[in-house]
């Protein structure tokens, strides 16, 4: 049995003073009895936990989503998102792994079977008789939004296809872009290395695997640090190099910033180095703005109207990365953008969870602050925006209105991405 490490989250429990403020904020609890809140089932459980005399955590602490809306709020700064985790992992080190849970979070084995034959994936996955099945036999919702594979070909077929267009400048960047880039959303890649040659970078991507969340989320941590371990040896020389990582999954780079390094204990120097190499791409944009570097050549993006109306939510992930909201200031510089901004705590799918068949009207319950919110905007409204993919999904499932990356967004406004083809003009053209 895998032995589940406490030792760097144990020092924080003393902090908690029982306040209460992490279960008025989360957006779990707030909707179903199922979850008694973070507190309870985080730093208030873990006194009664021993690492010599293990007890299995409550079953509840699996209904915690992991958006870590309790660790933002949180004024003393415990690990409550962390301690959760480590309680999911520890029941699955003692009790196993359901086979949905394994599959979920093996999002890149996923992702590159189906991509062989895309079309057929597609049809085998989202027909009503297969996800009745699915939801029957393993568990996974029949109505969640699982995402769709690319059948233009895969984020790396493109780059391989353009190798010869691609800038070659002193001036490099590094682009992680994670499993739903590569497989499911390639056009979201192909507007970050625009974006990113348009301010004149060479862009290098380099072999890389899952940044392990998926895993991570369901408990399986072994299997995580493998993941991790690839990566690092992938990626903690260009940050040894002094080049800067960027990616446009706030999940998949807070995984690298922290969450990876955290629940693993992972204190080695790769780790490190990647830990302080890894940006959100449009927090490294903001950071070339503040020095002069970033172009500001924008141009109106096509609406209907006098100006294009964009709800925008910043994800639990984002959030938890604490650098503010950047895509919001970068996109604010757009002529004839009306940015509107969401306050709601979270959409509710929060990755795998609200795939699963007993958390699917959970979610769709949390979110619906979220649908609500971008549904009063208007019916001109012709998309949402927000930096992460499972977000993306869930929010065009609970309003029925296509969702958008910021960084497609900023390539439009470049004259560089049709937003509605989600297609580079360059490529639309030719």
């Amino acid at each position: 049995m895998h032995s589940i490490s406490w030792h760097s989250v144990d020092h924080s429990l003393d902090e908690c003073i029982k306040c209460n403020i992490c279960t008025s904020y989360c957006p779990v609890s707030a909707v179903t009895d199922r979850f008694p809140g973070p507190k309870y089932v985080g730093p208030q459980a873990q006194r009664f936990r021993s690492p010599h005399q293990p007890h299995s955590p409550d079953d509840s602490v699996d209904y915690c989503s992991g958006c870590r809306v309790c660790n933002e709020v949180c004024p003393t700064g415990v690990k409550i998102a962390e301690i959760n985790a480590r309680a999911r992992a520890q029941i699955v080190a003692e009790r196993g792994l359901p086979l949905r849970n394994r599959l979920l979070g093996r999002n890149e084995l996923l992702g590159k079977l189906g991509s062989l034959a895309p079309a057929a994936a597609n049809l085998a996955l989202h027909n009503p008789l297969s996800r009745l099945l699915a939801e029957k036999t393993l568990g996974i919702a029949r109505h969640a939004p699982l995402p769709t594979w690319s059948t233009r070909g895969t984020f790396g077929d493109w780059l391989r296809r353009t190798a010869h267009r691609r800038l070659r400048s002193e001036k490099k960047v590094v682009y992680f872009h994670g499993c739903a880039t590569m497989y499911y959303e390639p056009f979201i890649g192909q507007a970050a290395v625009a974006v990113l040659e348009h301010q004149g970078y060479e862009v290098i991507v380099p072999p890389q695997n899952c940044c392990g969340l998926p895993l991570l989320s369901n408990g399986e941590f072994p299997a995580a640090e493998r993941y991790h371990q690839g990566n690092v040896a992938r990626l903690a020389g260009f940050a040894r190099a002094g080049l800067p990582i960027v990616g446009t999954s706030t999940s998949c780079t807070l995984t690298l910033k922290e969450e990876a390094p955290e629940l693993l204990d992972r204190e080695d120097e790769g780790t490190a180095a990647l830990r302080q190499a890894t940006w959100d791409i449009f927090e490294w944009l903001r950071a070339l703005h503040e020095q002069g570097e970033l172009r500001t050549d924008f141009q109106p993006i096509p609406s209907s109207g006098a100006s294009l109306v964009l709800p925008y939510h910043a994800p639990c992930q984002l959030r938890a990365h604490r650098v503010g909201k950047p895509a919001l200031e970068i996109l604010a510089l757009i002529p004839g953008l009306d940015l509107r901004e969401s306050h709601a705590r979270c959409c509710g799918i929060a990755g795998t969870y609200g795939y699963k068949t007993e958390k699917y009207q959970i979610a769709m319950d949390v979110g619906q602050e979220l649908f609500d919110f971008v549904q009063a905007q208007g019916e001109a409204v012709p998309y949402s925006a927000c930096d992460s993919e499972t977000c993306r999904w869930q929010l065009e499932h609970g309003t029925g209105l296509p969702s958008r990356h910021p960084i497609e967004v900023l390539a439009a406004a470049y004259g560089l991405y049709d937003l509605e083809q989600r297609r580079l003009v360059r490529e639309a053209q030719s």
